[in-house]
């Protein structure tokens, strides 16, 4: 599933073919993707102005000059085309803008599409319980200390609950507990505010190298561009399974929560 980065690298892909640009057209190729379209979304879109493009945790905000807000969420497969030409077997959403077709493309069509007037960070249901983004300074070692007091579920858990801290994913949580050398399986609360201080500005290293290099690619994930996301030739552990870990140590792979966690017992503890 594309995380933080890689909706944050799609965004700016997009910024330069609608940013201040006014959408002469919006077709779907199809009712719903993961949930039905807007049923509206062509009538309230088609004419408007976008204003911004924005990120909040995983999703993607177009925000136009009639107070209209598309949020999209990429599912696990999807991604926005902007090379133009005809629609394909897979390309569910077309928006024009100043001569640019635009698609959005999920062949497992686990993605969203939503449309809300006013204010999205208080009106759209999943931004309301969100917790900080991870690179803002709302996001802290103060505030991670008081958010896990008390908590006995693993460190790994808590990165990943978006009530704690939005945006965070299976790839980069790996990351940077392994660059902070704390072990996924601790519990949240028995991590020494030390400990956090090191952890909060690890995580957001981690996803300003992968922003920068454009996200990681798993399976179906390109940037609206076409290009590979290249993070993961930089990755520690996640994937590494066997390897060395940069103390020495060897990279091992346990399942969390149905989920695959990779960590060094050596220095992570």
């Amino acid at each position: 599933m594309p995380e933080l980065p890689e909706v944050e690298t799609t965004v700016r892909g997009l910024a330069p073919f609608l940013e201040g640009q006014r959408l002469t057209a919006v077709t779907t190729f199809r009712p719903d993707l993961r949930r039905a379209f807007p049923a509206d979304l062509a009538q309230r879109l088609t004419g408007a102005t976008v204003t911004t493009l924005s990120r909040r945790a995983k999703y993607g905000v177009i925000s136009t000059d009639r107070d209209d807000h598309m949020i999209f969420h990429l599912g696990m497969s999807g991604r926005w085309r902007t090379e133009g030409g005809a629609a394909g077997k897979h390309d569910h959403l077309l928006i024009e803008a100043a001569g640019h077709r635009l698609f959005l493309h999920d062949p497992r069509r686990f993605g969203s599409v939503d449309l809300v007037r006013g204010d999205p960070l208080t009106l759209f249901p999943a931004f309301v319980t969100l917790g900080p983004e991870p690179l803002s300074d709302d996001f802290d070692a103060g505030y991670l200390a008081k958010a896990l007091a008390g908590r006995r579920a693993p460190i790994k858990a808590m990165l990943l609950d978006q009530t704690v801290v939005a945006g965070l994913g299976n790839i980069y949580v790996c990351e940077a507990l392994n660059m902070a050398r704390i072990a996924p399986t601790k519990a949240a609360a028995d991590v020494s505010k030390a400990k956090l201080a090191v952890l909060v500005p690890a995580i957001k290293d981690v996803l300003a190298a992968a922003i920068a290099a454009g996200g990681s690619t798993l399976r179906d994930f390109l940037s609206p561009d076409g290009d590979l996301g290249y993070f993961a030739k930089d990755w520690r552990v996640y994937g590494r399974e066997g390897e060395a870990c940069q103390c020495g140590g060897t990279i091992v792979r346990i399942v969390q929560s149905g989920r695959s966690t990779f960590a060094c017992p050596k220095c992570q503890r």
